[in-house]
């Protein structure tokens, strides 16, 4: 069936759910079958391979990069194509809704195109999912609330080339993850666009390229760091992503006027 994007954020903007299930499956490849579908409604995330699944009739092939959503108590027709093993993440939701909707016996798909991210968040949350207690239950929660918001930024994203999406989505990234190792190849690989995509990007946003904004990013971290820790310079360097502490000092020199050593002598006068 076909839904409207924002008509599907509007139901979950609108509508009290819970976590009802969260499934890792491995299938060999050539496997097929038949059953109904759980009681819940629920989203199919590719990690690996592709798949057909047919919602009552109704088919849907699905790869990395489009999620697929089916209703509860449904005859499904699954065959794993090609002849790589077909694995991916399931998470069924329990839902109290007044919308014009009903997402219970609806069955669409939703293309998000490869996301780094969106792999991440469903994997912690299979995890959490996972372990007893109510820290995890509620961590559960948390964490499908994020992967909604990440599976509909990219799918805006793909939908009507979303700039300011993409360019919030892709500064995010980097405000988690500037300690490790990043690359505009990279950067732009995982949110499927081109490098100069993204650079024109990041110009029209931040004046700057995305590899400047990385660097000026950990620049400003490092410079919170020195002035708030006593923690020696090549540490503070390897903590925002510098394995050299030379390298850093330079970039932190060009960019302060004054050396990591410096500043904090400054600061503690």
């Amino acid at each position: 069936m076909d839904i409207e994007l924002d008509q599907l954020i509007g139901y979950f903007t609108n509508t009290s759910y819970r976590v009802a299930g969260v499934y890792h499956y491995c299938i060999a490849p050539g496997s097929s079958g038949r059953q109904m579908t759980a009681p819940f409604p629920g989203f199919i995330f590719p990690i690996r391979g592709k798949a057909q699944y047919s919602f009552n009739g109704t088919p849907y092939t699905t790869g990395q990069g489009k999620v697929v959503h089916g209703g509860a108590d449904m005859t499904l027709d699954k065959l794993v194509l090609g002849n790589e093993q077909w694995e991916y993440i399931s998470i069924f939701y329990d839902s109290i809704s007044n919308e014009a909707i009903s997402l219970t016996d609806s069955h669409f798909e939703i293309t998000t195109g490869q996301s780094v991210r969106l792999l991440e968040l469903i994997r912690r949350m299979h995890s959490a999912f996972g372990r007893p207690g109510a820290i995890s239950a509620f961590q559960s929660e948390v964490l499908f609330r994020c992967v909604l918001e990440e599976m509909f930024v990219c799918a805006k994203n793909l939908k009507n080339n979303g700039a300011r999406a993409l360019y919030e989505n892709v500064t995010s990234y980097i405000h988690n993850h500037y300690m490790e190792r990043l690359t505009v190849r990279e950067l732009a690989s995982m949110n499927g666009v081109s490098q100069n995509r993204l650079f024109y990007i990041f110009k029209k946003y931040a004046g700057m390229g995305p590899g400047d904004y990385t660097i000026r990013y950990r620049l400003n971290q490092a410079k919170e760091l020195l002035i708030t820790s006593d923690a020696p310079v090549g540490e503070i360097a390897a903590s925002v992503g510098y394995v050299d502490a030379l390298h850093f000092s330079r970039l932190f020199k060009k960019r302060f006027s004054v050396s990591p050593s410096e500043l904090r002598a400054k600061f503690q006068e």
